[in-house]
């Protein structure tokens, strides 16, 4: 069971009025005044099952969500629009790693090169530290989840945001029962999170923490995702922003927070693979680990010291990206490090997302932000970031995606995604790597490449967590 950092003190909640729509009786009338405002966007098109054969894969940590990706593929969408869908739905049944509240990084490729991108690029929305104004004794991070998912969408996706949110939303007002990942959560961090009053009501409304199976509801947090899907991202925005000062909090959230970047690229043969770049140095540790692996297979022990010096080097600034990529490193130890959450998708056409998603703590700074329902990320000013990682890999010469890999489990996320990239590219199939703990993967490969060889990919994820792999042939 993954550790994470848990500081926490008491903070009273109060109460914020949700806007005039947002407080009409019944969820079919809040959905209707969106219908009606903004017209239905209920699904009318291609439907789950609409694609026949193969039509890609996903694996991620919570299973609910992964299946709200597959469906989104075989309904025909492409691997961002899975990868959105799939996000949204963990700020639901996820929160504890993922809340609205929260950010991450991802890597995003397709083959066919369109608006000039010919390798992968990185979508950065780091959770970024909100000022205070009334001396909050729970620093917090600026909401930056929306935004990433956003950007991804408008420069990867096929089908529209708001679309890809419903789901989401749904699942918040109508409840879920709880997966094996959040109860273990839950365990985590007991009774510290009871002790903010919003949190409480969101979480523990019967006294105590829910756990396995049972039914988790949560309406104000369905009336944000409504917000961001029907009422415009100005409405979520406005939102936000209003009931941040009723916890000390400035939360102005920009659309800059989310931008993209270019990779860190390794060469590994005749294929290319890019790594997340810093600020997400956990792209530099697994690049690290991946690269000691290529010549020294199986090594998890020596991988994983190379990741973390390779980490420790960035940190303290002893060294640049390439001087760690030849080597360099850092005998300093890196402090307890956060939870974090991963996943990856991949279409039919060989579209392919990488993601890896924080709160920079588990369960964030543990406090509800008043009338949202959305749990926010601790601020990073408050300790050390997570070592977000992932990997995709793909053919300069063809075109084509070969593997996307990405780690979560705090010192241990880099060796997970760059241990998962050198076995999927030194296999024929996607094979679950065992890795030592607290390391978790998730991984798609495709060894005759996509487009072109559907029948040789294969997904997986880590048999010592609770997510799952899916996909159809």
């Amino acid at each position: 069971m993954n550790s994470a950092r848990i500081r926490w003190t008491h903070r009273l909640r109060q109460g914020v009025a949700l806007s005039a729509a947002l407080m009409m009786a019944g969820c079919s009338t809040v959905s209707g005044m969106s219908d009606l405002v903004f017209g239905s966007d209920k699904p009318v098109g291609p439907q789950p099952g609409y694609i026949k054969g193969f039509v890609g894969g996903v694996a991620a940590d919570e299973p609910r969500a992964a299946l709200v990706a597959r469906d989104v593929l075989s309904s025909g969408g492409n691997a961002a629009d899975a990868a959105v869908a799939l996000a949204m739905m963990l700020t639901v049944t996820l929160p504890s790693r993922a809340s609205l509240g929260g950010g991450g990084a991802c890597l995003a490729y397709r083959p066919d090169g369109k608006g000039g991108l010919k390798e992968p690029q990185a979508i950065m929305f780091l959770p970024q530290p909100a000022p205070q104004i009334g001396g909050s004794s729970r620093p917090a991070a600026i909401p930056a989840m929306a935004q990433g998912f956003q950007l991804l969408n408008s420069r990867f996706g096929s089908k529209s945001f708001r679309s890809l949110v419903l789901k989401a939303e749904e699942t918040a007002r109508f409840g879920f029962p709880v997966s094996a990942a959040l109860a273990a959560d839950f365990q985590v961090v007991g009774g510290a999170l009871l002790e903010d009053a919003g949190s409480r009501a969101v979480f523990g409304a019967n006294g105590w923490l829910p756990g396995i199976g049972d039914q988790l509801v949560q309406p104000e947090l369905a009336n944000s995702l409504l917000r961001l899907r029907g009422f415009g991202d100005q409405s979520y925005e406005a939102a936000i922003e209003a009931a941040a000062p009723k916890l000390g909090l400035r939360l102005t959230i920009d659309t800059s927070q989310a931008k993209l970047a270019p990779p860190v690229v390794v060469k590994a043969g005749r294929d290319s693979v890019a790594f997340l770049p810093p600020p997400a140095d956990g792209g530099i540790a697994a690049a690290a680990a991946f690269k000691l692996l290529q010549s020294d297979p199986g090594q998890w022990r020596r991988a994983q010291q190379r990741a973390e010096a390779a980490a420790s080097a960035w940190r303290s600034g002893h060294a640049s990206v390439e001087g760690i990529l030849n080597g360099a490193g850092s005998s300093h130890a890196l402090p307890p490090l956060p939870a974090s959450t991963s996943f990856v998708t991949m279409d039919r056409d060989g579209n392919a997302v990488s993601c890896a998603l924080t709160m920079n703590n588990l369960f964030g700074n543990g406090e509800v932000l008043p009338g949202t329902g959305i749990l926010l990320a601790a601020s990073p000013d408050r300790g050390p970031q997570p070592l977000l990682s992932a990997a995709l890999a793909w053919s300069p010469e063809k075109n084509a995606f070969r593997a996307a890999t990405a780690g979560s489990g705090q010192e241990g996320a880099p060796l997970a995604a760059g241990a998962a990239m050198a076995n999927a590219l030194r296999s024929r199939e996607a094979i679950a790597t065992k890795l030592p703990e607290p390391a978790r993967m998730n991984a798609i490969g495709c060894a005759g490449y996509l487009p072109g060889s559907s029948g040789s990919c294969g997904w997986v994820t880590d048999p010592k967590g609770a997510g799952v792999a899916l996909g159809a042939r």
